[in-house]
């Protein structure tokens, strides 16, 4: 029994460490975006190129986020994933309204 107990908290353990290393070095592949998207505002580089970059920037992370609420809202009542949703609908159009006006 404490054999089986031990595997299953081992497996758990090392499931989550794998989704903290991948956040982790998303979380770097974003910074290094935004500090070349910085660097290249600096230089006078186009907006356009920019902004693209900044957008590819926040997308990654959103993903990231989305992935981990669900994983806390897929066990509880519908009103939490009806709110999850709503949530990942009103960011999404957070990012691409501003990129059609």
């Amino acid at each position: 029994m404490a054999n089986k107990s031990s595997a299953k908290s081992t497996k758990r353990s090392s499931s989550v460490w794998s989704l903290n290393k991948v956040s982790m070095w998303i979380l770097v592949a974003a910074a290094l975006l935004y500090v070349i998207s910085m660097i290249l505002h600096l230089v006078g580089v186009n907006a356009v190129v920019v902004t693209a970059m900044q957008n590819v920037a926040m997308a990654i992370m959103v993903v990231i986020v989305s992935i981990l609420a669900w994983r806390y809202v897929r066990n509880k009542e519908a009103v939490w994933k009806v709110l999850y949703i709503l949530c990942l609908l009103l960011v999404i159009a957070g990012i691409i309204v501003p990129l059609c006006v």
